[in-house]
């Protein structure tokens, strides 16, 4: 069965938000890049929800010529939206009617994982739903100030397991948790 996950980036204040407005944290021997090349390559399809697939529509859409956006580009992406009219995107389509059971037929094919990206409805449906097969928290070492917060609503009740705790050079830190077994 295919595992769904979502990489969230996060300051230490806990902000999520307008991550393109925040200071640029690639430096040599960062290894973030290379990390989220790793990340994709696990990957043959996207999950977003409406907001989070017309933000990366809008900047990765029409790129090419290096690995990340290539294989972006190239892979199926699912946009979860009741109110988007049409998928622009290359190799888009979108989700409209009862996500929960379209997020289950998804996981249920053959295939690589599936990361979702953005922290918003989707997320959260995926959380409250049970989907949700992973966290790849990313926290960056700054504080940006007022701005969307990671868990500014409730989430439910439930454990996770860290797996693959990484530092990288430029100070980020990139938690990994998955599902704790119940009982």
């Amino acid at each position: 069965m295919r595992r769904i996950s979502i990489p969230p980036n996060a300051t230490l204040d806990g902000v999520i938000g307008n991550p393109q407005d925040w200071p640029a944290m690639e430096g040599p021997g960062g290894g973030s890049a290379g990390f989220q090349q790793e990340l994709i390559d696990q990957c043959d399809a996207v999950l977003f929800g409406k907001d989070t697939h017309l933000s990366f529509a809008g900047v990765w859409q029409g790129r090419s010529g290096d690995p990340f956006t290539d294989r972006l580009n190239a892979m199926r992406k699912h946009g979860a939206s009741t109110s988007l009219p049409r998928a622009s995107w290359e190799n888009s389509g979108i989700i409209r009617d009862f996500v929960p059971g379209a997020v289950a037929a998804l996981k249920a094919e053959p295939g690589q994982d599936i990361p979702t990206y953005g922290f918003g409805r989707l997320a959260r449906t995926l959380m409250d739903d049970g989907f949700l097969d992973g966290i790849r928290l990313w926290i960056h070492p700054f504080f940006i100030g007022p701005g969307s917060q990671l868990l500014h609503d409730h989430a439910p009740a439930s454990r996770r397991r860290l797996k693959d705790p990484r530092a990288m050079a430029n100070g980020s830190v990139i938690h990994s948790y998955g599902v704790e077994p119940r009982g």
